[in-house]
């Protein structure tokens, strides 16, 4: 494996590490319903976020490696410090393809501190000016006013409504669908 490690101005992206203050972390996350409420998935208990670190480990060692999930922290903390968020980029179909998805989530404790943009930033120039990508997509719930914001920010284009994309909690949800293209992304972001 190797390993990721982006830095920014104020966040860290790196791999997860099973370790407890880790898997702690990411429960933080996704076992809080307000922030589970626009991720495709119920919460989830602290072993079920276990097992997920575990995969994302499995995962990583994959060659060619083909789904990215990491950990978020702050760079003044150093690299091992608790994770504040999560982030994923994913290639999507055949390598030649060039294709990919993003995708972040975040502590509910440090929402609207600009973490996001940082995060999705940071997975654009990964994809773009490391990973060769042509293309980025992002899918979020269509009530994700603040992360359809980064998404415009960063340059992403709505390419549309997916009607009953995911059946969740007992109903249908839509979810909007975003692109953006190198020759969108400026070289450095």
């Amino acid at each position: 494996m190797h390993p990721v490690l982006l830095t920014g101005p104020r966040l860290t992206i790196r791999e997860f590490h099973h370790v407890p203050r880790d898997v702690d972390a990411l429960h933080a996350i996704f076992g809080d319903p307000e922030t589970a409420r626009f991720l495709p998935f119920e919460p989830r208990d602290r072993e079920d976020c276990a097992d997920q670190v575990a995969l994302y480990l499995e995962e990583a060692e994959n060659t060619p490696r083909t789904v990215y999930r990491l950990a978020v922290t702050l760079t003044e903390e150093g690299e091992d410090a608790v994770p504040l968020g999560n982030a994923v980029l994913g290639v999507e179909g055949h390598p030649g393809q060039r294709a990919a998805f993003i995708g972040y989530a975040l502590r509910r404790d440090v929402w609207g501190r600009g973490y996001a943009t940082e995060i999705a930033r940071l997975l654009c120039d990964f994809g773009f000016n490391t990973l060769g990508l042509h293309r980025l997509a992002a899918r979020l719930d269509p009530q994700n006013l603040a992360s359809a914001r980064v998404l415009r920010k960063l340059g992403f284009q709505l390419e549309g409504r997916l009607r009953d994309d995911l059946y969740l909690r007992g109903a249908w949800h839509d979810a909007l669908q975003y692109s953006l293209l190198e020759e969108e992304w400026p070289t450095g972001g």
